[in-house]
C-alpha cells in the first residue's frame, strides 16, 4: 500500500475515534484563603472516561486513568494535606470539577481540563484570580504612613475596586492602593471588593495601629463628680515605653492656640511599682469645680511624639430649700454631649438589700424633705448610652467614684452640740483637780513649813482659850 493511502487511512481512523471535540473558557475570581472551583463538565458520559487537569507552567495537577487510578501532583499538598480533590459522587453527572482548598496567590493563572470520553474530547480553560489584601507595615505607628494594597492575581484587563472599614464604605477607596497616615480611627477590619467579569468578591485584613491606646480619640470627654476621685487615662499599646512623658492642663482656647496651664493641686501623675511602662495615666483626688478643662497627655515613642486631648467634665447637684419641698438639680461644666437625664431613688432595706422606689426624667426634680434622706442618683446619657452619674443625700454627696459635702444640716445636730458640751465640761473638771493636787504636791516637799504653819494655829487656839475663861 502507498503513502498516500495510508496516510489517508490514518486520518479516517483518527477521525473514527474522535470525531467531536468541545472547548469552552470561564474564569473564576475567589478571595485568598477560600476554596476555589474549576468548572469542568461534559455531556458525553462514559465509564472509562479519562480525566487530565494540568496547569501551565506547572504541569499536572490532577488526572484519572480509563483504568480508575488516580494521581496528584506532588507541589498541591500542605502540611500533608492535599489541597485538591474531584469529587466521584458528581462523575456519573458528568462533573469533573477541581477543588481546590485554601487558595494562594500563588495558585492564580490558567488550568486545563481534559475530558476523553470515547470518540468525545471535552476541553475547558480556566482563569483563576486569586483576591489578596496587603497591609505594610501590618502594625504601624500612630501618624506614620501605611499602605493598603488590593492585588487580583493574574490581573484582568478591566476590573474596579471598592473599600470598606469595619463594614462601612471608606470614602476615599475607590483603587486598588490605599496610602494613609496611620492613626486609630483606621484600626479595624478592611475589606476591598472587586468586580470583575460579572463577578463581585471581596477579601479583608486586619489594620492595628500602635499609639495612644487611651482614650481612643481625641479629645474625649470624661465625666467626675465634685469632691470624687477621677482618673485622667493615658494608656499607650502594649509594649511600648515613651520617654519624656508629660501631663498638661491647657488655657482656654484663644487666637493663639491652647497653651499649658497650672495643673491642679489635687493632681498626681506619679508611677507606682504596679504600674506598666506603658500606662501613663495620672489621678485627681478630690476632684474641685475648678478642675473642669482640658488636658494633654504626650510622650515620645521611636523619636516621634505622640499626643491625646482630653477634656474633663465635672458634676454636681445644686439644691433649692422652699417651703415644703427641696429641688435638686444636675449640673454639668459641659453638657454638650448630654441627651437625657434620670432621676432614681434608692432605699435602703433590711439585710443591707437597696431598691429603686422611683424614677423621673429632667435636669431636676422637686421632692418632699423626708425623701430627701434616701439617696438620689442622677444618671446623664448620651447617643451611646450613661455618660455617667452623681449621688445626693442628706448629708453626702457622692459621685462615680466618690462622695462630696453637702450644705444640708444633720438631723442629729443638737445631740452632737450637747455631747460636746459635757465633754468640755468633764475637761475642765479635770484640769481643776489636776492643779488641786500639784498644789498640794509643792507643800509636801517642806515638812518643817508644815510644822511651823501647825504650832502657829495650835498657840492662836491656845490664847483664845484663855482669853474665853477670863
Amino acid at each position: 500500500m502507498r503513502l498516500p493511502e495510508l496516510l489517508s487511512g490514518g486520518i479516517l481512523l483518527f477521525f473514527f475515534f474522535i470525531t467531536d471535540v468541545r472547548s469552552q473558557t470561564v474564569e473564576v475570581l475567589v478571595a485568598a484563603g477560600s476554596q476555589a472551583v474549576l468548572p469542568c463538565k461534559c455531556s458525553s458520559l462514559s465509564s472509562d472516561s479519562a480525566i487530565i487537569w494540568s496547569k501551565e507552567h506547572r504541569g499536572t495537577v490532577w488526572r484519572k486513568q480509563r483504568s480508575g487510578l488516580q494521581y496528584r501532583g506532588s507541589s498541591w499538598s500542605q502540611k500533608g494535606v492535599q489541597r485538591i480533590q474531584c469529587p466521584h459522587h458528581q462523575f456519573e453527572r458528568g462533573d469533573f470539577s477541581l477543588q481546590m482548598d485554601a487558595v494562594t496567590k500563588e495558585d492564580g493563572g490558567t488550568y486545563t481540563c481534559m475530558v476523553n470520553a470515547g470518540r468525545w474530547v471535552t476541553q475547558s480553560v480556566v482563569t483563576l484570580r486569586v483576591l489578596t489584601v496587603s497591609v505594610s507595615p501590618s502594625v504601624p505607628l500612630w501618624g506614620n504612613d501605611v499602605s493598603l494594597g488590593c492585588d487580583v492575581s493574574p490581573r484582568p484587563d478591566e476590573a474596579s475596586f471598592s473599600w470598606r472599614l469595619n463594614g462601612s464604605p471608606y470614602v476615599l477607596g475607590s483603587s486598588s492602593g490605599l496610602t494613609l497616615k496611620a492613626s486609630l480611627m483606621l484600626s479595624g477590619n478592611w475589606s476591598c471588593e472587586v468586580t470583575s467579569g460579572g463577578q463581585q468578591v471581596e477579601a479583608s485584613a486586619p489594620l492595628t495601629v500602635k499609639g495612644i491606646l487611651q482614650p481612643s480619640k481625641e479629645d474625649a470627654r470624661l465625666y467626675a463628680a465634685v469632691g470624687s476621685a477621677a482618673s485622667l487615662p493615658c494608656v499607650f499599646s502594649p509594649g511600648l515605653k515613651p520617654s519624656d512623658s508629660l501631663w498638661e492642663k491647657l488655657k482656654p482656647s484663644s487666637l493663639f492656640g491652647s497653651a499649658a496651664d497650672r495643673l491642679p493641686a489635687s493632681f498626681s501623675s506619679s508611677s507606682s511599682p504596679a504600674q506598666l511602662p506603658w500606662d501613663k495615666s495620672a489621678r485627681l483626688d478630690p476632684v474641685g469645680l475648678e478642675d473642669e478643662g482640658r488636658y494633654r497627655c504626650s510622650g515620645t515613642v521611636e523619636g516621634q511624639k505622640l499626643a491625646r486631648n482630653m477634656k474633663l467634665v465635672v458634676a454636681q447637684i445644686d439644691q433649692t430649700k422652699e417651703e415644703g419641698s427641696v429641688t435638686l438639680s444636675c449640673k454639668l461644666s459641659d453638657s454638650a454631649d448630654v441627651t437625657e437625664y434620670e432621676w432614681v431613688q434608692i432605699t435602703s432595706g433590711p439585710n443591707g438589700t437597696e431598691s429603686v422606689q422611683s424614677v423621673m426624667k429632667g435636669q431636676m426634680v422637686r421632692i418632699s424633705p423626708e425623701s430627701e434622706q434616701n439617696q438620689w442618683t442622677c444618671r446623664f446619657y448620651g447617643k451611646e448610652g450613661i455618660l455617667g452619674n452623681i449621688t445626693h443625700q442628706a448629708q453626702l454627696m457622692g459621685g462615680l467614684t466618690g462622695s462630696g459635702k453637702s450644705s444640708v444640716p444633720s438631723r442629729n445636730m443638737p445631740a452632737v452640740v450637747g455631747l460636746s458640751l459635757l465633754l468640755l465640761v468633764l475637761l475642765l473638771v479635770l484640769a481643776q483637780m489636776y492643779k488641786n493636787h500639784q498644789r498640794r504636791k509643792k507643800i509636801f516637799q517642806y515638812p518643817a513649813l508644815e510644822t511651823m504653819v501647825h504650832n502657829i494655829s495650835n498657840e492662836r487656839e491656845e490664847k483664845n482659850r484663855n482669853r474665853a475663861k477670863k
